[in-house]
């Protein structure tokens, strides 16, 4: 069973999480790009989704101030995420304002959740 957006899922189902990871150009600038951000969480077609702020403690990097968590129930619903017109007007405040976007998605039942072994000749 898995479980995303507080909803329980048989395996097999596709579940999609998105991560976007941002930094401002300047720090005067990170709350207005936190409320572009935030434009996000009003588009219906995530099961859940989150603007989060780095709390910065990996002493390897603290580049990234903000991050957008999301889960969907499959690939149509974050396309139709990314269709929404409020997903351009997040576009059209934070993109000016940001030196890092990175962006990573997938599949929650082809995620390690336990030990894996390397395969031979991987």
């Amino acid at each position: 069973m898995l479980v995303a957006g507080g909803k329980s899922f048989a395996r097999g189902t596709v579940v999609i999480r998105h991560i976007v990871f941002f930094s401002a150009r300047d720090p005067e600038d990170i709350e207005t790009v936190r409320a572009g951000l935030s434009l996000l969480t009003e588009i219906p077609h995530a099961l859940h989704l989150e603007i989060g702020s780095n709390l910065k403690t990996d002493q390897l990097g603290s580049d990234v101030d903000l991050i957008v968590y999301g889960e969907f129930e499959d690939a149509a619903a974050l396309a139709a995420y990314k269709a929404h017109p409020l997903y351009q007007r997040s576009i059209d405040i934070v993109r000016p304002l940001r030196e890092i976007r990175m962006a990573a998605d997938y599949e929650v039942s082809d995620a390690a959740n336990a030990p894996v072994k390397a395969r031979p000749g991987a």
